[in-house]
């Protein structure tokens, strides 16, 4: 890849503020933060397009993939115009646009990864598709599993993950860093051989 080559966006999906920082909605911006450490970046507020963002190389020299990080500052609900204001400005396409986000409909830890597709009434991929005018952009699904019971998947998402789960926690955060990685050196079939296996 030429260092002319339009970066890969990756987009941490999560609520800004202390108050969200341990939630499940918010394993985005954990993993987002994670990739930031790895490539050396550290995030700055980005106030034309309403957005922490941290910008660095997956690797050594010229031709090592460039990564755009970024962390809506919008809420959940409105991530697709900061989304939308980056991808304009560096030029990503859709294609080149990965979003980390949280996945009711998965088992907790698991991973899937895809392109394209509905959104599974998750709000944040919703504004982002609708910003982008596309749904063809790449989706790293960290599952976080349903409510117990019959507690409301609003109050689910919106409450931090378990004793238990946060045992487990880091690792998976990590795993998916990996799984983010993979895709934007490797291509995104060659990820979902490796991380859908679990």
């Amino acid at each position: 890849m030429s260092s002319q080559a339009a970066p890969w966006l990756v987009v941490g999906l999560g609520n800004p503020g202390p108050q969200y920082a341990g939630n499940r909605h918010n394993v985005g911006f954990m993993v987002a933060d994670l990739l930031a450490d790895r490539i050396g970046a550290r995030f700055s507020r980005n106030r034309k397009v309403v957005a922490d963002t941290a910008e660095g190389r997956l690797g050594v020299g010229v031709d090592a993939p460039r990564l755009v990080l970024a962390k809506p500052l919008t809420y959940m609900n409105l991530s697709g115009g900061p989304v939308a204001g980056l991808a304009q400005f560096y030029k990503v396409p859709p294609a080149q646009v990965i979003a980390v986000h949280d996945e009711l409909d998965i088992p907790y830890g698991q991973l899937r990864l895809k392109i394209g597709g509905g959104e599974g009434g998750h709000n944040g991929l919703r504004s982002m598709s609708r910003s982008l005018s596309t749904k063809d952009y790449i989706r790293v699904r960290f599952g976080i599993g349903r409510p117990p019971g019959r507690q409301d998947p609003a109050d689910f998402v919106l409450s931090d993950f378990s004793a238990v789960e946060r045992k487990e926690l880091d690792f998976l955060v990590d795993r998916a860093a990996d799984a983010v990685e993979m895709v934007v050196q490797r291509g995104l079939e060659p990820a979902q051989n490796l991380y859908h296996t679990s």
